[in-house]
C-alpha cells in the first residue's frame, strides 16, 4: 500500500530537468553533478509523511549513476552511490535548515550503488540507464518521517520514489474473521493477529490466530471455527447458512447439510435432526442419518419337532424387518398341562439352547420339558425400535405334547462311610423323574485305570454299598437313574478313596482325643513340611534358573551390547529412507498435537510451541517443527531424515525426539520444548550474568552430548552454540541434525559457505573438513573449541567481521582466537588444544569431559587469566578493531572505534597516550567514567589488542 505521493523540496544543488530514460523516454528527475568540486555534500528531502501505523517502510528508487570513468579528467573523489536517509517527527516542523543537513539527526538506511551506471551521450542528451532499489526501515514509532537523498560526489538523477509499507488484507479463513493487519516493525516479524468467528460459527480450536510476516502474507492458521450444527459453510467457507428446510446437520464441521433420511422430516430451519415420522423410531444408537425405522411383522412358518421330553423349533424370518437388520427373536413358553384349564408360563428348570431371548439364528432346542405335557410356544420377532412401540412384538404360536422320557441326571452325591474294601455312597433324586424311578445304575473303576474296565451295580434304592475294593485306592463313581423310558444320564464324575490297613487298625473310639490332638498337629507340621520343601525346591530351582539366566544376559550385555557396539545408522543409507522414519520414529497422531503458537522459522518450514497428550501419559510442553506446504517428495524426505537420525539417540544432553506426525498434515517433528532457546541467543541476551563455574557447567553438558554421539560413531559436522539448545534449568543439550545444508548450494545463509561442492560453516570447521571435505569426530572436536570461545564471550561471533577467506587463511598461519575477556587460563589452553592442526592431536571428547570435571570439582584452576600472548599459537588480532599504530592521537583513535564522547574523560584522566593507554585496567575504564557494559567491553578489547600489538612490535625489533 502506497503512503503518499512524493513532492521535493531540493536544496540549490540539486536540479529539477528533464531528461530520457534508456527506452529514449521523456523523464522529469532531480538530478546533481558537481564532480569537479571537492568535498560534495547534496542533500534533497521529501515532504512530510505520515506514517498511517506503519511500523516499517519501504521506499522503492528509481535513479541513473553516470560511470565516473566516462567523465574526462574526473578527481578522485567521483562516487557512484549516495546515502538514503530518514527523519521521524509527531508534525511537519521541518524548514530549510532544520533539521540539520547531516547524520545525527537523520537516520542513515543504506548506501545504494547502482547496478547499472551510464556513460554513453548521443547529441540528442544523455542516454540514462534506470536502476531500481528498495530498501526498508524501521521500527517507526512517530506520526510521520522525511526521507533525505544524499550526494556527496557523484552524477546522478533521482527518477521516482515509491514508499509503501505492506499489510495483511481482511480475510477469512478457517471460519474465521481475520481484520486487516499491518506487517511486524522487522523483515522477519510475524504479527499474529486474533480472529472473529463468522455467524453461526463456533471456535474449534483456542486461541484462533494467523501471523502476518513481513511481506504481507498470512501465514501459520492456529485455531479454527466451524458451522454450527444445523449450518453448513458456503461461499468458499466465508458464510454459515441455515439448512433449509427437510435437511439437518447433526454437529459442527465443514460438512453440508444433509437430506433428511426416509421416514423423517423438519420442522424449521437450521434442523440439528430430522424428527421420525408417526409409527417409525430411531434407537439412541442410530446414526442421525439413518433412516427411521418400524417394528418387524411376525416370523413365519414355524416347525416343530419333538423328541420325548425335548423339541427343536425352526422359523423363517419375517416378510417385514421393519427397515432395519438386527432382527432378533425371543421364545414364549407356556404350558398347558396344569388340567385348570389355562396355559401358565414354563418353569426356570426348561432350557433353551443357545438361549431363549436374543436368538440370531431361526432355530432353538428346548429340553427338560415335563412328559406327556402339552406346551405353547411363541416366537416373538423384535428390532432395535421394538421397546418403542406401544404394541406388542408380533409372534407366532406351534402346540407340540411330549413322550414319555428318562429322568433327568443325578446331580448330588456323597460318601456315607468307608472300610479297607468297601465304600457307602448316597444319592438324591433326579430333579425331573419323569415317571416312576426303577432302580439306579452305578458305574465305578479306579482312578488309574480306563473308564472301559468300568463295574456297574444295580440299586433299588438310592444308596448302595460297593465292596470288593482295593485298601487306600481312589476310585471314580457315577450313577443314572432308570424308568420305563430307559435310563437318564450319567452324573458327573466324584473321587471316593477306601481305608488303609492302619487307619483301619486304629480304634477310633479309645484314642478319639489323641489322635485328634495329634493329627491336627502332625497334619498341621506336615502340610508345613511340605509346603516349606516345596517352596524352597522352587525357590532353588527358579533362583537357579535366574541365575544361569542373568550370567548369560551379563555375558552378553557386556560382550555384545556394550556402549560402544551401539552405532549410528545413517538414514540414507536406507533404499526407502521412509522405512528409517518407521524404525527410529514413533508415529504420533495429529489428535494427540495442539499448537500453541509459532516461536520462529525454520528451513523447512515454521517452528511452534505446543501440547502434546499422548493416552495414559500426562500432557507436555514440546517444540514443533512443521514441513511446510507445496513441499517436493525430497524436502519431505530430507526434513525426516533429523528424526531418523535423533530417534537414535537417548542421552540428557542430546536432543529427545518425542515423535513424528507422517499421516496427517502437516508433516511435523516433535522434540522436548527447551525454554532458553539457543544458546548463543541466550548467552547475548544474559552477558555478563553467570559464573564461570556456571559457564563451564554448560561446556561440560555439550561435551558429555558430544562424548555419547562420538561413542555412537555420530559426526555432527554443524556444532555451534547456534545448535545448542538450553532449557530452564540451564541444561545444554545438542540439536540440530539435518544434514540437508550439507548437501544443498542454494541456501542464503552467510554462515554456510560453499567449500568442494558443500555448504559449510567456516568459523567452526576444522581445516581438514574446510580443505578434503574430512568430517570425523577430531573435526567435530575443533568445532567444540570455537563452542567455548563463543560461551566464554557471551556469544560474540567468532573471528567477528573478519570475512570467511580471512579466517581460512588466518588459521593456516597458525594464528587462533585470543581468550575472550575474563576466560581462565585452563580453558583457553583446552581451546588452543581443540585447534590443533593435526586432528590426531586433538582431546577426545572423553577427555574434554574428564578435564572439565576435574576444574569444576577443583575451582581454583579457573582463578588464573589467560596471558594475551601464551601458548604456541599465535593470538589473532580482533580484525573489528583498528591498528592503533595507524593513529598519531589517542583521540583519533578514539574515534575510529567509535568511542569518541569519551575523548574529555581520557583527556582529564591523563590517558593522553597510547603507551599509558595500553595499561589500563577495567577499574581504569571505570575511572574514565565509562559506564556502559558494551562502551566497556569495546575499549578493554581495544586496550588488549593494542597491548598485543606493541608487544609484538618490541619483539620484532628485539
Amino acid at each position: 500500500k502506497n503512503i503518499y505521493l512524493l513532492f521535493f523540496c531540493a536544496l540549490p544543488q540539486w536540479e529539477e530537468v528533464s531528461g530520457y530514460d534508456e527506452h529514449m523516454n521523456t523523464i522529469r528527475t532531480y538530478q546533481v553533478c558537481n564532480v569537479f568540486d571537492s568535498n560534495q555534500n547534496n542533500w534533497v528531502r521529501t515532504k512530510y509523511i505520515r506514517r498511517r501505523g506503519a511500523q516499517r517502510i519501504h521506499v522503492e528508487m528509481k535513479f541513473s549513476v553516470r560511470d565516473c570513468s566516462s567523465i574526462p579528467n574526473v578527481p578522485g573523489s567521483c562516487k557512484e552511490t549516495f546515502n538514503l536517509y530518514y527523519y521521524e517527527s509527531d508534525s511537519d516542523t521541518a524548514t530549510r535548515t532544520s533539521p540539520a543537513w547531516m547524520e545525527n539527526p537523520w537516520i542513515k538506511v543504506d548506501t545504494i550503488a547502482a547496478d547499472e551506471s551510464f556513460s554513453q551521450v548521443d547529441l540528442g542528451g544523455r542516454v540514462m540507464k534506470i536502476n531500481t532499489e528498495v530498501r526498508s526501515f524501521g521500527p517507526v514509532s512517530k506520526n510521520g518521517f522525511y526521507l533525505a537523498f544524499q550526494d556527496y560526489g557523484g552524477c546522478m538523477s533521482l527518477i521516482a520514489v515509491r514508499v509503501f509499507y505492506r499489510k495483511c488484507p481482511r480475510i477469512i479463513t478457517n471460519g474465521a474473521l481475520f481484520q486487516e493487519t499491518l506487517s511486524g516493525a522487522e523483515s522477519t516479524s510475524l504479527v499474529a493477529a486474533r480472529g472473529v468467528c463468522i455467524p453461526n460459527a463456533e471456535e474449534v480450536d483456542v486461541p484462533i490466530k494467523l501471523y502476518c510476516n513481513g511481506d504481507g502474507e498470512w501465514m501459520v492458521p492456529i485455531g479454527r471455527c466451524m458451522c454450527k450444527a444445523g449450518n453448513e459453510a458456503v461461499e468458499n467457507g466465508t458464510v454459515c447458512r441455515a439448512c433449509p428446510s427437510g435437511f439437518f446437520k447433526p454437529t459442527q464441521g465443514d460438512e453440508s447439510c444433509m437430506q433428511c433420511p426416509i421416514n423423517s422430516r423438519t420442522t424449521s430451519e437450521g434442523a440439528i435432526n430430522c424428527v421420525c415420522r408417526n409409527g417409525y423410531y430411531r434407537t439412541d444408537s442410530d446414526p442421525l442419518q439413518m433412516p427411521c425405522t418400524t417394528v418387524p411383522s411376525a416370523p413365519q412358518t414355524v416347525i416343530s419337532s419333538v423328541n420325548e421330553t425335548s423339541v427343536m423349533l425352526e422359523w423363517m424370518p419375517p416378510r417385514d424387518s421393519g427397515g432395519r437388520e438386527d432382527v432378533v427373536y425371543n421364545i414364549i413358553c407356556k404350558s398347558c398341562g396344569g388340567g385348570r384349564g389355562g396355559c401358565t408360563r414354563c418353569g426356570d428348570n426348561v432350557q433353551f439352547l443357545p438361549r431363549q431371548l436374543g436368538l440370531t439364528k431361526s432355530r432353538v432346542y428346548i429340553s427338560d420339558l415335563l412328559a406327556h405335557t402339552q406346551y405353547t410356544f411363541e416366537v416373538q420377532a423384535v428390532n432395535g425400535v421394538s421397546d418403542q412401540s406401544p404394541y406388542s412384538p408380533q409372534y407366532a404360536s406351534v402346540n407340540i405334547t411330549t413322550n414319555q422320557a428318562a429322568p433327568s441326571t443325578v446331580s448330588i452325591m456323597h460318601q456315607v462311610s468307608r472300610t479297607v474294601d468297601s465304600i457307602t455312597l448316597s444319592w438324591s433324586q433326579p430333579d425331573q423323574p419323569n415317571g416312576v424311578i426303577l432302580d439306579y445304575e452305578l458305574q465305578y473303576y479306579e482312578k488309574d485305570q480306563s473308564e472301559y474296565n468300568s463295574t456297574t451295580i444295580r440299586s433299588q434304592t438310592n444308596t448302595a454299598v460297593i465292596r470288593g475294593l482295593k485298601s487306600g485306592s481312589i476310585y471314580v463313581f457315577q450313577v443314572r437313574a432308570r424308568t420305563v423310558a430307559g435310563f437318564g444320564r450319567y452324573s458327573g464324575k466324584l473321587y471316593f478313596q477306601t481305608m488303609t490297613e492302619e487307619e483301619y487298625n486304629t480304634s477310633i473310639q479309645e484314642k478319639l482325643p489323641l489322635i485328634i490332638g495329634s493329627a491336627a498337629a502332625g497334619l498341621v507340621f506336615l502340610i508345613a513340611l511340605v509346603v516349606i520343601i516345596i517352596v524352597c525346591n522352587r525357590r532353588r530351582g527358579f533362583d537357579r534358573g535366574d541365575s544361569e539366566y542373568t550370567d548369560k544376559l551379563q555375558h552378553y550385555t557386556s560382550g555384545h551390547m556394550s556402549p560402544g557396539m551401539k552405532i549410528y545408522i545413517d538414514p540414507f543409507t536406507y533404499e526407502d529412507p521412509n522405512e528409517a522414519v518407521r524404525e527410529f520414529a514413533k508415529e504420533i497422531d495429529i489428535s494427540c498435537v495442539k499448537i500453541e503458537q509459532v516461536i520462529g522459522a525454520g528451513e523447512f518450514g515454521e517452528v511452534c510451541s505446543g501440547n502434546l497428550k499422548l493416552p495414559g501419559k500426562r500432557e507436555m510442553f514440546v517444540a514443533i517443527k512443521t514441513l511446510k506446504s507445496g513441499y517436493t517428495e525430497k524436502q519431505r524426505r530430507d526434513f525426516l531424515s533429523e528424526a531418523s537420525i535423533m530417534g537414535q539417540f537417548d542421552h540428557p544432553n542430546v536432543i529427545h525426539l518425542e515423535g513424528v506426525v507422517t499421516k496427517s498434515s502437516p508433516v511435523m517433528i516433535i522434540t522436548e520444548f527447551m525454554e532458553n532457546g539457543s544458546l548463543d541467543t541466550f548467552l547475548r541476551q544474559n552477558d555478563g550474568q553467570f559464573t564461570v563455574i556456571q559457564l563451564v557447567g554448560m561446556l561440560r553438558g555439550i561435551a558429555s552430548g558430544m562424548k555419547y554421539l562420538a561413542d555412537m560413531n555420530y559426526v555432527h559436522r554443524d556444532l555451534a552454540a547456534r545448535n545448542i539448545l538450553v532449557n530452564s534449568n540451564l541444561v545444554c543439550k545438542v540439536s540440530d541434525f539435518g544434514l540437508s545444508r550439507f548437501l544443498e548450494d542454494d541456501t542464503s545463509d552467510p554462515t554456510y559457505t560453499s567449500a568442494l561442492g558443500g555448504k559449510i560453516p567456516i568459523r567452526w570447521t576444522a581445516p581438514e573438513a574446510i580443505q578434503y571435505r574430512k568430517f570425523t569426530s577430531a573435526s567435530d572436536v575443533w568445532s567444540y573449541g570455537i563452542v567455548m570461545w563463543e560461551v566464554m564471550s557471551y556469544g560474540e561471533r567468532p573471528y567477528w567481521d573478519m570475512t570467511n577467506q580471512d579466517v581460512i587463511n588466518a588459521i593456516e598461519q597458525d594464528y587462533r582466537l585470543p581468550p575472550p575477556m575474563d576466560c581462565p587460563n585452563a580453558l583457553h589452553q583446552l581451546m588452543l588444544d581443540c585447534w590443533q592442526k593435526d586432528r590426531n592431536n586433538r582431546p577426545k571428547f572423553s577427555q574434554i569431559v574428564n578435564n572439565l570435571d576435574k576444574m569444576i570439582r577443583n575451582p581454583n584452576t579457573l582463578k588464573a587469566m589467560t596471558p594475551l600472548s601464551s601458548g604456541v599459537h599465535l593470538p589473532l588480532l580482533d580484525r573489528s578493531i583498528p591498528d592503533f599504530s595507524t593513529f598519531s592521537t589517542v583521540d583519533e583513535w578514539l574515534d575510529a572505534i567509535k568511542m569518541g564522547q569519551y575523548k574529555e574523560n581520557f583527556a582529564n584522566s591523563d590517558f593522553s597516550t597510547f603507551d599509558v593507554v595500553s595499561q589500563m585496567t577495567m577499574d581504569d575504564i571505570l575511572r574514565v567514567g565509562v559506564t556502559l557494559a558494551g562502551h566497556q567491553k569495546k575499549i578493554l578489547n581495544s586496550v588488549q589488542m593494542m597491548r598485543a600489538q606493541m608487544n609484538q612490535i618490541q619483539s620484532v625489533e628485539v
